[in-house]
């Protein structure tokens, strides 16, 4: 457990003098993060004692690892822990923020670059889409429902297992298409690396990190994230961007093979759904 919340948990059952001091770290973290422990006893007007006993109340091997801790808090971001209340963000202030990280991204995709990873994928036997947590691998499902109906054989996975499994079983001319708003993510950079070892081409779509140098072509994305948490990440629309640049690529270079496809699909969603005919298609 995170030492913010072990301090809540603990807060009813500590000593008075001692949730004083816990009071004050809650308040400002930034300066009990900083502050020396005679600081720190001084502001809460207690003794060096209580602030000792303290660090033990909270499974702390001693005030040096409290501080430590309450540090590594600070590192995550003080906008998570402020009680400060938030204005609602209005309608307009939603589209604008998609607007800019979209604005923001522009030209940062060139067409060689796209160029490139369609010629792979079309060419590639099987492509396996990895993409793990709440954002990338709902993007990984959403590459695979675009690309099946594009004569590409692929599949999606978001468990570390599976991924690490599948990229086991990869051939040469393979491709792995890997997904990722940070760029830092240990379970696809391991699966990764166990496909390149195998012989497969890897593509991401993703900002410059780790995951970018593991990449044989990098299709690069920016994401830009605001202090105002309770709002979803407006860099799932750059994702979702990119995805549609690629797949719109491979859509016209394979369009001798998919359009009877894309046909039969329309036509069977149309005898199914009995609605208008420019409805979108697959919902």
């Amino acid at each position: 457990m995170d030492i913010v919340s072990r301090i809540h948990e603990c807060l009813a059952h500590l000593r008075p003098s001692e949730q004083k001091v816990a009071r004050l770290i809650l308040t400002d973290l930034n300066y009990a993060a900083s502050a020396s422990i005679g600081e720190l006893a001084d502001k809460a007007q207690v003794s060096h004692a209580s602030i000792t006993r303290l660090a033990r109340a909270l499974q702390c091997s001693n005030v040096r690892d409290l501080k430590l801790k309450l540090a590594q808090s600070v590192a995550v971001g003080e906008r998570f822990i402020s009680d400060s209340t938030v204005e609602k963000k209005d309608i307009p202030a939603i589209y604008a923020a998609i607007n800019e990280i979209l604005q923001l991204n522009t030209g940062l995709i060139t067409q060689e670059m796209i160029d490139k990873a369609s010629d792979l994928m079309i060419q590639a036997p099987k492509v396996l889409i990895y993409g793990v947590g709440g954002g990338s691998s709902i993007m990984a499902q959403e590459c695979h429902h675009r690309l099946f109906r594009l004569c590409v054989q692929s599949n999606a996975y978001s468990d570390p297992l599976l991924m690490r499994m599948t990229a086991a079983s990869v051939d040469k001319g393979d491709v792995v298409l890997c997904l990722s708003l940070s760029g830092y993510s240990p379970e696809v950079e391991a699966a990764v690396q166990i496909a390149k070892d195998y012989g497969s081409k890897v593509i991401a779509i993703c900002p410059d990190s780790r995951l970018s140098k593991l990449a044989d072509i990098h299709l690069p994305i920016l994401t830009q994230e605001s202090d105002f948490i309770y709002k979803p990440s407006a860099s799932r629309y750059v994702m979702l961007a990119a995805i549609d640049i690629l797949v719109s690529q491979i859509a016209v270079l394979n369009q001798r093979k998919s359009r009877e496809k894309l046909r039969r699909i329309k036509h069977e969603l149309d005898e199914h759904r009995h609605g208008p005919e420019r409805l979108p298609l697959g919902d």
